[in-house]
């Protein structure tokens, strides 16, 4: 029993990391217009991703086809013009993240994925109407602080992060509305709609086709190592650990992030920087305080 649930668990925290250290290849490509890693990271997951689903899950395609074939009319146009936002959303998030990572600093993509929780809370409570705690007010006021300090210090770093932060916490609100469709499957029909959304960009685009074949190794790198592998492992955990406990493994992407930041790609950082991102430490380790409690409790 206890090996199955370490094999759960493992399979939720390795995605975490490996999206932490994306920064790698990323930089690695740094050459390369942001747009046109982009273009080319949605092109290539698209056809593996597709490849996938057809392969080895036809049978929940075919699950959320009958769904979707069961739905009103209106039904219908709700979900169409939800995966449309989603799809606008998630290429916005992925194409600010590539450029803050290759043009402004690491130390602002990580922090927009620290940040990306507790925003996605503040969303909540405003277009879903979902109820906030003290403890969650306290500890959205405390990241606020946070912010505010480092703004103080690079006001272009922070704007960056929130941008990349509110794509990201808009697209979850967005997933939270969605039900009763394969997530996995979902995100191909997004990758689609990502390309369509970017194929006008793609053929107005002067620069011409690339063969650079170290810059087409990193693209199917991140389609496939940074995208495909780390989405079903998050899928396999979910079937034996509770959300709630990934929802705290999350924390993982951003402290990974950093230490890569600062281990490997040397960025600086400065006390006044250090008392900001533990106070936002701290507003993080407050707003899950009892889901840290939960958890714990049920491990016990």
């Amino acid at each position: 029993m206890a090996t199955s649930r370490s094999k759960y668990f493992l399979a939720g925290i390795i995605p975490y990391i490996i999206w932490g250290t994306m920064s790698i290849p990323l930089r690695n490509i740094k050459g390369f217009p942001p747009q046109e890693i982009l273009y080319y990271r949605i092109f290539v997951s698209i056809v593996m991703i597709w490849a996938t689903i057809l392969l080895f899950r036809r049978e929940a395609l075919k699950k959320d086809i009958i769904f979707i074939k069961s739905l009103s009319v209106a039904k219908k146009n709700r979900l169409l013009l939800l995966t449309v936002i989603s799809a606008f959303l998630i290429t916005g998030n992925w194409f600010t993240y590539i450029y803050a990572v290759n043009s402004i600093s690491l130390k602002s993509a990580a922090f927009a994925y620290m940040v990306c929780p507790l925003l996605t809370a503040l969303c909540g409570f405003l277009i879903l109407k979902e109820k906030l705690t003290k403890a969650k007010i306290i500890a959205m006021i405390i990241a606020l602080v946070s912010i505010v300090l480092l703004a103080t210090g690079s006001f272009r770093e922070v704007i960056w992060a929130v941008v990349i932060a509110s794509f990201y916490a808009s697209y979850v609100i967005v997933l939270k509305v969605i039900k009763d469709v394969d997530k996995f499957n979902f995100l191909g029909l997004q990758l689609i709609l990502s390309g369509l959304i970017m194929l006008p960009m793609y053929l107005i685009s002067s620069n011409p086709f690339p063969v650079n074949g170290f810059f087409w190794s990193h693209i199917f790198l991140i389609a496939i190592v940074f995208t495909i592998i780390p989405l079903f492992l998050n899928s396999y955990a979910l079937l034996g650990m509770p959300s709630s406990a990934l929802g705290i493994l999350i924390y993982l992407n951003p402290i990974v992030a950093f230490a890569v930041a600062f281990l490997y790609f040397k960025e600086k950082i400065d006390m006044h920087q250090i008392f900001a991102y533990l106070l936002l430490l701290l507003s993080i380790v407050i707003f899950n305080a009892q889901l840290i409690k939960s958890v714990v409790y049920k491990k016990q």
